[in-house]
């Protein structure tokens, strides 16, 4: 009984996220002005860092690299973040 217990708090399967890779395009996205002036903002800051839709969009460092030179997929992660925000 514990046992099941224990195995209902622990992330399993292809749902969980890696959250030190995402943590690292975070930092890694901080040398960008842009990204520091989200940060900055208390608001999307606790997105970046409790939200699972934002955290999965930054889980992949190919999208990650398009937001550094694509000003469309900067919009893109923008307006994620302020639906996420009126939810």
């Amino acid at each position: 009984m514990i046992e099941d217990l224990l195995s209902g708090l622990v992330p399993q399967g292809s749902n969980a996220l890696d959250t030190q890779k995402i943590d690292k395009h975070i930092n890694y996205l901080l040398s960008e002005n842009w990204f520091k002036e989200l940060y900055e903002n208390e608001k999307y800051r606790h997105l970046l860092y409790t939200n699972r839709k934002v955290r999965s969009y930054l889980e992949s460092k190919r999208r990650v690299d398009k937001l550094i030179v694509n000003d469309k997929k900067r919009k893109k992660l923008i307006e994620l973040m302020a639906n996420q925000l009126k939810n």
